[in-house]
């Protein structure tokens, strides 16, 4: 069977395109019961070069406008062992009730595709505030990583 120059061609363009897609991994997302700012949809976009970079959407569960909030991502390996930690700087303003995407650039240490990784807000301050809401959130991290016996 002979395939035409065409088609040869359509073939190799749709192959050279698909590789030059970014890969997508869903991320888990984490939250303090009672945390300022929920995320949602939490996605690991890999591309053929460059480190992996994490976009989110935040948004505030409050009635008060926020000043900033701070992203945490922990990376765990394909046992489910914590493997490293990266903050986010401080996400700016964010309305009430409002919502946000933003991006980490996950570059404190290499990623591996049977990688986990889990994020969360661990720290929010209101408009005209010096007081700042935090939490721990690496326990409900651990929780919501699949473990290997």
């Amino acid at each position: 069977m002979r395939y035409s120059a065409d088609m040869i061609f359509a073939s190799a363009l749709l192959t050279i395109v698909l590789a030059a897609l970014p890969a997508e991994k869903a991320a888990a997302t984490v939250q303090a019961t009672d945390s300022p700012v929920r995320l949602d949809r939490a996605m690991v976009l890999s591309g053929a070069e460059g480190p992996p970079v994490l976009l989110y959407s935040a948004t505030n569960v409050t009635d008060d406008a926020l000043d900033q909030f701070t992203v945490i991502a922990f990376i765990f390996n394909a046992e489910g062992t914590l493997k490293a930690r990266q903050t986010a700087p401080g996400r700016r303003t964010l309305d009430p009730h409002g919502t946000k995407y933003s991006t980490l650039v996950l570059d404190g240490s290499a990623i591996e595709a049977s990688d986990q990784i889990v994020v969360g807000v661990n720290q929010a301050q209101r408009v005209n505030s010096d007081a700042w809401w935090r939490s721990d959130i690496q326990p409900a991290a651990e929780a919501a990583v699949k473990k290997k016996k």
